[in-house]
This record gives C-alpha cells, sequence and structure tokens, in this order.
C-alpha cells in the first residue's frame, strides 16, 4: 500500500465504519490518527473537578514531518467569556479560561489556536496564562501574523515578538500567515515580502523558534492556486482552511472556494490541514428545524454539532479540526465525538452533502460565522448580531415571507421585537453609512453594507406592514 497517498475510501476500509479504531490505520505519509490513554479523572479549576468525562480515548493525528500527536479535536481561542474590569472594560475571564483549559487538556485536546487579533487582543495572553500552568511538551501553540493595519516591518515584527510574550514561550509550533487570499500576490507581497518577513520568517523556521510555517485562507480560487504556486519556494508545512458540510460543495464560488477542491489539491502535496469553521461559526449545530429534525430521525442520540465534526474527520488529510468552545458543555459535547471517533461512511457523507445541503440551500441566510473581525463599527453598528438574528429567524421558521403567510402579524411583530431586543436601535442595520470599512476584513467576504440595507428594507417593510414577494427581502 502507498501509504503516502492513500485516499478516503480506503481510509475508512482500514478504519471500518464503527468500531474499528482509525488508529489501527498506518499512514506514514498522511495524517495518521492514532490514540492516547485514557483520559485524566481529575482537572485542575473547579468546574473541571465536578464534570470530567470518566471514559474515551482522544483521536490523534500524525503529522509526518514532525511526529507530533496533534489531537483530531482542537481548541480555537476566539470566542472565550468576557467580562467586565474595575475600569468597566472588556477583558478575557481568565478563571473561565482556566478551567476550560485544563479541562481540555485533561482530556487529550493539545492543539490551541489564537491570533494577535482575537478577543480585542487578548486571546494570546489569556491563553498564554492558562497553558503556563501546564508542562510545554503535553500542548502545541498556533498563532498567526495578523499584520492587516500594520505591513511595516517594524510592525510586523512586533506583532511576532509580543506573540512569544503573550503565550509565555521560546517557540511557536504552529505559525500561520493570518487570512491570505484576498489581495492576490500583491496584497502577499506587501505583508510578507517586500518588508522582509518571508525570510526572517524562514531563518525562525530554521532555527526552531517556528516549528511548522503556514497560512490560513480566505479568497477564491486563483488566489488559493497562486498560494500554492509559492510551496516548492517557501514549503507551507500545513494550511488552515474553512471546511464543513456546507461548504464541500456550496461555497460561494466567486469569492471563496469549495471545500472539496482546496482538500483535493493540498491532499495531491500532501500539506497536512487544520480545519476552521466546521460548524460555520455554529451555524450547523444551530441549524434550521427541517435539518435539525432529518438529522435527529437519522440518530436521534447524536448531537447536531457531532455530524459536521465526524465529516471533516472522516478525511485522513486533515490534522485537526477547530472549535471555538465558549462554555463547558460545548467543550464535553464535543468530546464524546473526538474521543473514539468513528468516521462516517460513504452513505452518510452523501446524505450530509446532498440531502441536507439541498435543504440547507432554500434558505436565504447570511453566511456570517460570528468571527468580529469586521468590528467595531465606526458608526457603532453591531453588524455580527444583526447577521445573527436574522440567521436565527431564518433557521427557526420565524422569518416573514410576505403578507400572505400563515400567522403573519403574529410573525411580524416577533421579528420586529426580537430585532430591538438583541440589537438596541442605535447599533441597528438603519445607521450603515455604506462607508465599506468593515468589507475588507470579512473573511467570507460578504457584502456587509449591502446585507445591512437588505435588512433595513426589510425591517422597514414589516414596520409599514408593506413587504411583499420574495422572502429575501429584496
Amino acid at each position: 500500500m502507498n501509504t503516502k497517498n492513500i485516499d478516503r475510501r480506503e481510509f475508512l476500509k482500514k478504519a471500518g465504519t464503527g468500531a474499528a479504531t482509525l488508529g489501527a490505520v498506518a499512514l506514514a505519509g498522511a495524517c495518521a490518527p492514532k490514540k492516547t490513554g485514557k483520559a485524566l479523572t481529575q482537572g485542575s479549576g473547579e468546574d473541571s473537578r465536578a464534570h470530567v468525562l470518566e471514559t474515551g480515548k482522544m483521536e490523534l493525528r500524525v503529522n509526518p514531518a514532525t511526529g507530533d500527536r496533534v489531537s483530531l479535536l482542537g481548541y480555537g481561542c476566539m470566542r472565550w467569556q468576557m467580562k467586565k474590569d474595575a475600569n468597566g472594560r472588556d477583558t478575557v475571564d481568565q478563571d473561565n479560561v482556566n478551567n476550560l483549559v485544563d479541562y481540555a487538556i485533561a482530556h487529550g485536546v493539545n492543539y490551541f489556536d489564537s491570533a494577535p487579533t482575537y478577543l480585542q487582543g487578548q486571546s494570546e495572553g489569556a491563553l498564554g496564562e492558562a497553558l503556563s500552568r501546564h508542562p510545554r511538551d503535553s500542548y502545541f501553540i498556533a498563532t498567526k501574523l495578523s499584520n492587516f493595519n500594520n505591513q511595516s516591518r517594524a510592525g510586523s515584527m512586533k506583532m511576532y515578538q509580543d506573540s512569544f510574550r503573550h503565550l509565555q514561550t521560546d517557540h511557536l509550533d504552529y505559525y500561520l500567515l493570518h487570512s491570505l487570499g484576498r489581495g492576490g500576490a500583491e496584497t502577499f507581497a506587501q505583508r510578507f515580502v517586500d518588508n522582509g518577513m518571508m525570510d526572517f520568517l524562514l531563518k525562525e523556521r530554521e532555527a526552531g523558534k517556528i516549528r511548522q510555517l503556514g497560512l490560513s485562507f480566505h479568497g477564491s480560487r486563483d488566489q488559493f492556486d497562486y498560494l500554492l504556486t509559492l510551496h516548492d519556494q517557501y514549503h507551507w508545512d500545513f494550511l488552515q482552511i474553512q471546511m464543513n458540510y456546507w461548504d464541500w460543495k456550496h461555497a460561494d464560488g466567486n469569492r471563496n472556494v469549495n471545500a472539496d477542491y482546496l482538500y483535493d489539491e493540498l491532499d495531491k502535496r500532501e500539506i497536512p490541514i487544520v480545519v476552521m469553521e466546521p460548524l460555520m461559526g455554529g451555524r450547523l449545530a444551530n441549524p434550521t428545524e427541517s435539518v435539525a429534525r432529518r438529522l435527529k430521525e437519522r440518530d436521534p442520540h447524536a448531537s447536531l454539532a457531532s455530524w459536521a465534526f465526524r465529516f471533516v474527520g472522516s478525511y485522513p488529510r486533515v490534522l485537526t479540526a477547530l472549535s471555538g468552545m465558549v462554555y463547558l458543555e460545548h467543550l464535553q459535547d464535543n468530546l464524546k465525538t473526538f474521543m473514539d471517533f468513528q468516521p462516517l461512511s460513504e452513505e452518510e457523507l452523501d446524505f450530509l452533502g446532498t440531502d441536507i445541503a439541498d435543504i440547507m440551500a432554500r434558505f436565504p441566510t447570511i453566511n456570517c460565522t460570528n468571527c468580529d473581525y469586521c468590528m467595531p463599527c465606526p458608526y457603532g453598528i453591531d453588524i455580527p448580531r444583526i447577521f445573527k438574528h436574522y440567521n436565527d429567524c431564518v433557521n427557526n421558521g420565524t422569518f416573514v415571507q410576505n403578507r400572505d403567510q400563515e400567522n403573519y402579524e403574529k410573525l411580524r411583530r416577533a421579528y420586529l421585537v426580537s430585532y430591538d431586543r438583541a440589537v438596541p436601535t442605535i447599533r441597528q442595520a438603519s445607521h450603515c453609512t455604506t462607508c465599506e470599512q468593515c468589507v475588507p476584513y470579512c473573511p467570507q467576504s460578504i457584502d456587509i453594507p449591502r446585507e445591512l440595507l437588505r435588512i433595513d428594507r426589510y425591517v422597514e417593510r414589516l414596520k409599514r406592514g408593506t413587504l411583499e414577494g420574495a422572502s429575501s427581502g429584496e
């Protein structure tokens, strides 16, 4: 068997579709899954001690370049809880972070992904504080060069050096050029080549300060293809891509790329894959009622999120799948999926990719993952919350389509009341000036001003009782 180029069908055959463990598969040149020992019975924090799962083994994938045994469940550190400090400023709830990190490590999670821009610049510091209480060889740190606003060498170097200080480490296991793809070759050159940062980072990798150098991608196919042409020059150790059962075949072809294409191109080059947005910012964990009903009919005991995680984990080139777990119950539910992990069968993959994806395609949602990259808006608009409220109403069946709809008046009032409760009036879509300051920062390439104006027109028609025609609100 050519273990370097094993395909997914052979992977499933060797792994089995249920009882056989994936750890039996020896994939010397792919991200081969292996197992840890049993999960620890006690964590460090109070919450950890109270809720430790007693059984199960975390699924590990081997990075063939380093031998790193990486947990298939990775911790995305972009959405931790915030609280007000003594001066009324938003700050990360460090005690909560400590408890979650302790619990995750106790159950075999060892890959933690941060960035200088996450949580108003506080993510790296909070993660570093939590991880510093554990042996350095018990986890892998991933962070990024997020030099969007200051592309100078001095600014980029400061960001790079600050990451070491905030994360309390002398080396970075996985380092990413953050959010490539928008702007193509010109933007890549401005951010990393003209300022000498690529040459510097290559030397840092050679010296061991960076163990693996890669990038996170958001953009079109031609931009992705261009970045792959640089593989011979820079040797990307890994790539982080958006991959889930919706984006597998249904990504916006003009500004984003179907994940099956991304996966296949990376698989051909034997480049390990880190998956972001396996739940589409939580939307696949809270889908429309019709989707949820189909999934529950198929397996009443499986969580909705587990379907999405099992999808990405069923592909052998995936090294780890990131989840931004805010609450302990989210972490516990995900652990149940990744401990004694079972890949999806070919029939189950077809079920998600056709039946479920086709149902989702009927609903006019906005492809927002609540990453907050568009914030803050200079005019105070709460863009992510506006989009979340809109999508939630579509998903839960309370979206008002037209005046002929059953229970039209009840749904109309409910939408308007819930909108005011979810988003304060001064932060609603009506205040958008179409300045477009937010547009370059959206990793989903959403035309944010257009969508805000569309929602505002929709709300105004609801208020006036003049809604007619399409459910899109146009």
